[in-house]
């Protein structure tokens, strides 16, 4: 206490240790204090100024927070788990990266290969099809082959006799003369193709009489006929001209007996000669009543039945138009059904036998015993009092007002002139034809004539007399055409035609005017049946019909087709399998030489005849004169191309019966060069497309420089004599298939659009199936038919600038339909499709058939075309007027069927939601 006093009191005794102390305390607490302050301040600058250095250093050991060798830093136990911690977190994340972006990589991998898995299976599929496709192919092809290389038999050694040769046997009775005892059938074998060897008249001494008209005419058909022959050595019918002869020439029988056997192929008897007796009179002589014609047949218009042969001798129409063509607009229509008079008759008898009313005995007495002789005066007094009943309007005269025409005892006569009684006859529903009283007349020319007559002018021939033996008719259908009913049923003739409703009269009336037009109406038409009614008989296939030869103008080929868009938007249709052969034409029918009932059916009420008048085309296993179709053309071919089901095997075997099938285009073109080329390019890939037949239309030849497409089937360029719509519908022999497309060159059609309607018309041989669908209406005001093309539910044609039918048509439209028909044609340059269904309907008696929803078919851009011609429509509006009055009727039928694929997906407008549609 003291010393610290003193040190408080600054005593003397320690005031130096005292001061020291002090000093070194303030220094001590300085030091201290600088040394904190060092610490504090400078040291953790220094430490962050060193690890941040060492941080940015290049070398990898010296970073702090990556991997280290060393552990400098970590001096602290906690620092170094820490650490530690970090690291292994820090490897583990590296691992996990390193696994992830090698099962990245792995799955790359395995999606190309899933890729490239699917387009080995895609491939595979493709080439198992085609492989499928090829094995059927070869099959068919080894078929095909197998069958050619199968030995045939070899033809028959054809037989010709001597000039001298005797012939058969001679029948016990002349009139016993059948096929089978008469006719040689050693000089036509079945492969003779029908040479007919015809006398020139003008070389015999009775050929100096015949009439001139009827000569000339028979010369000039005689020419022109498919079969006839100059060489009588290897003839198989020898056909001479007896009459008509002119007035008042009269040949007595012994003289045209010895003229006849002077024949230079008579050979004694006269065996396969055919003797013809044509008529244009109904006074005509029977040349050959009393004259031995040996084993030759006749053909003529009168017939007795002591010199009347049935199924041997032929009964002929008379030749009324000898050498004048039928006026077809003079000819009545068709309609109405329903005429003025219901039936009308004029004839006068100049001779008779005695009349049955004279007799004693009842009528039913008479029909118990023989029957009368003559039931004329019954027949008189019943239409008589029909008459007088004016119950129907009908017109009967028994007595001509003038001189009537010659004609045979027991006859009808003839009233008046040929012109007077065709107008009586436009008037009449009905026509009677009476038959003549004595029976042993079969047929006389007057009952021909009166025939002939009635079916001119479309009145429906009600024959009296069921003995008589009418034109042609062991191979026509008569009943289709007229009634025939026995004299003594006069009595019910009244009710039998009133019960005859009027569809069946316009039937029986078609079926009339087609018989006329066929069969009797030319000098051609006659000579043509006389042929057909033996060739038929003896059982000879008619000759192929002649195709047009094609001559091909040269050009060249070798441009690429492009792709349109068009033709490569096919939406969702499967075209069906790849072609992998080249084009191959429809096999041609092989006719085995025999006749089946199928030869003489006849499926359609416009058919040409039961027998074959015309010759066949090669595509058709039936005659064009048997007008029908048994399925393909091409004969029994065997059935397949679907399996049923989901309809999926249907479609890849492209569908129908006949399992591979092509078509023929055929384009028409008028210098348009640069549309055509574009037209050819889109079809570039079409399948089952055999050929493409150019009609150069213009006599200007293509241009030289100019390059063709290379479409991958043949381009056959056809030069044609004159700039006319007809050479659309030629049958080129260029055209090997059934099925042609007809096309204009600036038509636009989508390939899968041509292969739908393809398919549907394999369905429908018989039918044109198209795409552009018009119709005719019936114009109120005017009493005229008009052509419409707008949008309808209904349609009656399908326009033939896209459309596909059968070649079949092309013979008909180019030999068969009336001239008068292509004339129009060629006169308008139009209308050259209103004919073709106008064709098609009147033969088949049904409608087009349309496809798709299309309705135009043109494109826009292509340069002016015909049918933007005012003029155009008014054109086809005197063409479908024009067309009814040849025909007769209004053949063209009205249909509300359309055929659409699902696939299409047809989107129809609100003002069409009530038209139909079938799918």
């Amino acid at each position: 206490m003291t010393g610290y006093t003193m040190l408080r009191n600054g005593g003397v005794g320690n005031g130096g240790q005292t001061c020291m102390l002090r000093w070194s305390n303030r220094i001590r607490l300085t030091w201290l204090s600088f040394t904190l302050f060092i610490i504090l301040v400078f040291f953790p600058l220094i430490a962050h100024y060193y690890l941040t250095t060492l941080d940015e250093a290049d070398e990898a050991g010296k970073r702090i927070f990556g991997p280290r060798a060393g552990n400098e830093l970590c001096e602290v136990k906690h620092v170094l788990d820490l650490c530690r911690i970090r690291e292994s977190v820090s490897e583990e994340l590296l691992q996990l990266e390193a696994k992830r972006q090698e099962l990245n990589s792995e799955i790359a991998k395995l999606n190309l290969k899933i890729e490239a898995c699917k387009k080995s299976i895609e491939n595979a599929k493709q080439d198992l099809l085609q492989l499928k496709n090829v094995i059927s192919q070869t099959e068919h092809s080894y078929k095909e082959l197998m069958a050619q290389n199968q030995p045939k038999l070899s033809l028959p050694i054809r037989l010709l006799p001597e000039k001298d040769d005797a012939g058969l046997p001679p029948p016990k009775v002349i009139r016993g003369c059948r096929l089978h005892n008469c006719f040689d059938y050693s000089r036509c074998p079945l492969t003779s193709g029908f040479p007919v060897y015809v006398y020139d008249s003008d070389q015999f001494a009775f050929g100096s009489y015949l009439d001139p008209l009827v000569k000339q005419a028979f010369q000039a058909t005689a020419r022109a006929n498919v079969y006839v022959t100059e060489n009588a050595d290897i003839a198989c019918l020898y056909v001479i001209l007896v009459g008509e002869l002119q007035e008042p020439v009269v040949l007595r029988p012994a003289e045209l007996e010895k003229q006849l056997y002077s024949l230079p192929h008579w050979r004694t008897d006269g065996h396969n000669h055919v003797i013809i007796n044509l008529s244009r009179k109904s006074d005509t002589q029977n040349l050959l009543y009393n004259v031995s014609t040996g084993r030759a047949m006749v053909a003529q218009s009168t017939f007795y039945a002591s010199q009347y042969r049935p199924g041997f001798d032929l009964v002929v129409s008379p030749l009324v138009h000898a050498m004048s063509e039928p006026n077809f607009m003079e000819i009545p229509p068709q309609v109405p059904v329903k005429r003025k008079y219901l039936f009308t008759f004029q004839g006068e008898k100049i001779e008779s036998l005695r009349s049955s009313l004279q007799e004693a005995r009842s009528f039913e007495e008479e029909m118990e015993g023989d029957p009368p002789a003559d039931y004329d005066d019954r027949i008189i007094a019943t239409l008589k009092a029909v008459q007088d009943s004016k119950l129907d309007q009908v017109l009967v005269e028994f007595t001509c007002k003038n001189q009537p025409k010659l004609s045979l005892p027991t006859e009808w006569a003839l009233c008046g002139e040929r012109e007077d009684r065709l107008e009586l006859l436009k008037l009449s529903t009905f026509a009677l034809i009476i038959t003549p009283g004595d029976p042993h007349l079969v047929i006389s020319s007057g009952c021909a004539t009166r025939l002939f007559e009635a079916l001119e002018v479309g009145a429906v021939p009600v024959v009296l007399g069921e003995q008589v033996q009418l034109p042609y008719q062991d191979m026509l259908q008569w009943n289709e055409a007229a009634l025939v009913v026995p004299k003594p049923r006069v009595t019910e003739v009244h009710f039998l035609l009133r019960s005859l409703s009027d569809s069946d009269l316009l039937a029986m009336r078609r079926q009339g005017r087609f018989l006329w037009e066929t069969y009797f109406s030319t000098a051609d038409s006659i000579f043509n049946t006389v042929l057909a009614m033996i060739r038929t008989r003896i059982q000879i296939p008619a000759a192929p019909i002649r195709e047009e030869a094609a001559a091909e103008i040269p050009h060249r080929s070798g441009k690429a087709a492009g792709t349109d868009p068009n033709m490569a938007d096919n939406g969702d249709l499967d075209l069906g399998p790849v072609e992998t052969e080249p084009p191959y034409a429809s096999p041609k029918y092989l006719r085995n030489f025999t006749l089946t009932v199928t030869d003489f059916y006849r499926s359609w009420n416009s058919a040409p005849g039961p027998f074959h008048l015309f010759p066949h085309t090669p595509f058709d296993p039936v005659l064009p004169s048997e007008a029908k179709f048994l399925g393909s053309g091409t004969g029994f071919r065997p059935i397949g191309g679907g399996a049923g089901g989901s309809g999926k095997e249907f479609q890849a075997a492209l569908g129908g019966n006949v399992p591979r099938e092509q078509f023929t285009v055929v384009m028409l073109t008028y210098e348009r060069e640069e549309v055509l080329m574009n037209s050819l390019e889109r079809l570039n890939g079409l399948p089952y497309l055999n050929k493409v037949v150019v009609v150069w239309n213009s006599p200007k030849l293509p241009s030289e420089d100019l390059l063709w497409p290379d479409i991958g089937v043949p381009i056959m360029v056809v030069r044609t004599e004159k700039n006319s719509l007809n050479n659309r519908f030629l049958p080129w022999n260029e055209i090997e298939t059934e099925a042609i497309l007809s096309i204009d060159d600036d038509a636009h059609l989508r390939h899968d659009e041509i292969m739908f309607g393809f398919r549907v018309w394999r369905e429908a041989r018989d039918r044109i199936v198209g795409f552009p669908g018009r119709y005719h209406a019936w114009d109120i005001p005017h009493q005229s038919w008009l052509y419409n093309s707008n949008y309808s539910c209904e349609l009656s044609m399908v326009l033939t600038g896209a459309a596909f039918f059968h070649k079949y048509y092309a013979y008909l439209y180019s030999y068969v339909m009336p001239q008068a028909i292509r004339d129009m044609v060629d006169e308008y340059i139009n209308c050259e499709d209103i004919a073709m269904n106008f064709l098609v309907s009147h033969i088949t008696r049904k409608p087009p058939i349309k496809v798709t929803s299309r309705w135009t078919f043109r494109c826009p851009g292509c340069p002016q075309a015909l049918s933007h011609d005012d003029s155009h429509f008014h054109e086809r509006h005197k063409c479908i007027n024009f067309f009814v009055k040849v025909y007769g009727y209004m053949p063209l039928l009205y249909t509300q069927f359309r055929v659409d694929s699902v696939l299409f997906k047809t989107r129809l407008p609100h003002d069409k939601t009530k038209c139909f549609k079938f799918i």
